[in-house]
């Protein structure tokens, strides 16, 4: 959820703006030379002229004079009969008698293991926990060298860099929060699972990288079991887009949300995921590191701009390609019964075609052609927000709507702890931060707001749509 930028911010921001780097932030990208990072304390163009100095600055080769090559004489070679070889006799060897006794098994993991594609069930029984922010997660356990792992005993990943809330506070008094009360949405009705046709659907916020608080929130809906293994049947839950980035376990959301794909279409429903800004910079970072780009305002590049947004290294050195192409082919906009699903607050989105298929289809097609300031100015445009509040909302919305299908949007990427005018931090403690019970209606309730500010204390929400209330 970067700063937006052309949307008129209430306050000027650090984010999409200079892309200068913190001293926090240095550090190379895998498959970049750290030489090529921008100075910590200078803009990105000096990076990106350096950089284009030196591609035109190649040496020419000098060129090589032909040698003629005699041919020599052979001199002929007699080749001897093979001689007979004189068999030999193996002698037999002892054999060892069997162990009497079975070997000691070895003992138990504390917890079940997630893995990508599949969930490995143990035979012993495993020892139902909770999960805890602090503490390592009773639900996702450590698999050596695999990119998903959870991080051991709680602790943070080396280079781990929390980031600054930064984005203008909104007070506003004409707009609802829902509450979603617990208990009556803990368990998905089993004769809607089970039963033939779609099943109830859901819908999550932003991620970014709070795998633990991720599975604790579907866990509370009953959309997956004590194991983190999809338990909805033919339930049908949408993630609302941006994985990674800010958090500790950018890498290990995106393993857990593919492995549910495939876990819930083998149970008959599905688990699906909209292409948010953030998987824009990360796609971006990897492919284009720091080349420069055109961003409107200047030089930038997208490594500049994934550090400044939040960008974890742990993340970076653990993307595989498997994770670009899934990323690569996620869509912009969906329609799922009347309600228009999409990552951000904006009307972007009208920019890229009159149907959700034309929109889907070009943005996956810039992204194929993979080239750097198309995908950029792809990402400048979905990291726009707030076109749904004050009083060109509505109409805002309606245009949507109108274009593209559905009597209501739903949409992550802006902050609903901004929207209500409450400010958290990163590590607040006790009671400090911002209070967020459900998701926010607004613009004449035509719009759902689901990014519940996990990032800054705040909420991970997922909820059954419709609404109740």
């Amino acid at each position: 959820m970067t700063q937006g930028a052309g949307q008129e911010p209430v306050v000027r921001t650090a984010t999409l703006r200079d892309f200068r780097v913190p001293p926090y932030a240095r550090v190379p990208v895998q498959g970049h030379a750290a030489e090529h990072l921008p100075p910590a304390e200078g803009p990105v163009e000096a990076s990106a002229e350096a950089s284009i100095e030196a591609s035109v600055a190649a040496p020419t080769e000098a060129p090589v004079e032909p040698r003629t090559v005699e041919p020599q004489a052979v001199e002929p070679r007699t080749i001897e009969p093979p001689q007979a070889v004189e068999p030999r006799t193996a002698e037999p060897r002892p054999v060892p008698p069997m162990p009497t006794t079975a070997p000691t098994p070895a003992p138990a993991p504390a917890d079940p293991t997630l893995l990508l594609g599949r969930r490995v069930v143990p035979a012993y029984a495993a020892t139902a926990g909770t999960t805890s922010t602090t503490g390592s997660s009773s639900i996702v356990s450590v698999a050596t060298g695999h990119p998903g792992s959870a991080f051991p005993e709680g602790g943070l990943p080396e280079g781990y860099t929390p980031t600054e809330r930064d984005l203008p506070v909104i007070n506003r008094g004409d707009t609802v929060q829902v509450r979603v009360t617990p208990d009556a949405a803990a368990t998905p009705d089993p004769a809607a699972t089970t039963g033939e046709g779609p099943g109830p659907l859901y819908v999550v916020g932003d991620v970014h990288g709070y795998l633990d608080e991720l599975v604790a929130a579907l866990r509370a809906q009953g959309l997956v079991d004590e194991n983190g293994g999809w338990a909805a049947g033919n339930a049908r839950l949408w993630f609302l887009g941006d994985f990674t980035d800010r958090g500790p376990d950018g890498i290990g959301v995106i393993d857990l949300v593919m492995r549910l794909s495939a876990e819930a279409a083998a149970a008959g429903g599905y688990c699906k995921a909209l292409m948010g800004n953030h998987e824009l910079l990360l796609i971006g970072a990897k492919r284009f590191g720091d080349t420069p780009v055109n961003s409107g305002a200047g030089t930038a590049t997208f490594q500049a701009a994934w550090l400044l947004n939040g960008g974890q290294k742990h993340d970076m050195d653990r993307l595989q390609d498997v994770h670009l192409q899934w990323m690569s082919r996620l869509d912009a906009v969906v329609l799922e019964d009347d309600h228009l699903l999409l990552h951000s607050d904006t009307t972007a989105y009208l920019e890229y075609g009159e149907t959700i298929e034309d929109v889907n289809e070009t943005v996956h097609e810039i992204l194929n052609r993979s080239d750097a300031d198309e995908v950029w100015d792809v990402f400048r445009k979905f990291t726009k927000r707030f076109a749904f509040r004050d009083e060109g909302g509505p109409q805002a919305v309606q245009e949507l709507l109108s274009t593209y299908g559905g009597s209501r949007i739903v949409h992550g990427h802006s902050p609903i702890p901004y929207l209500l005018g409450q400010v958290g931090t990163e590590e607040s403690e006790g009671g400090g931060g911002p209070i967020v019970d459900g998701p926010h209606v607004y613009a004449d309730g035509l719009a759902i707001a689901m990014d519940g500010g996990v990032t800054m204390a705040g909420k991970l929400l997922v909820v059954q749509l419709p609404l109740n209330g």
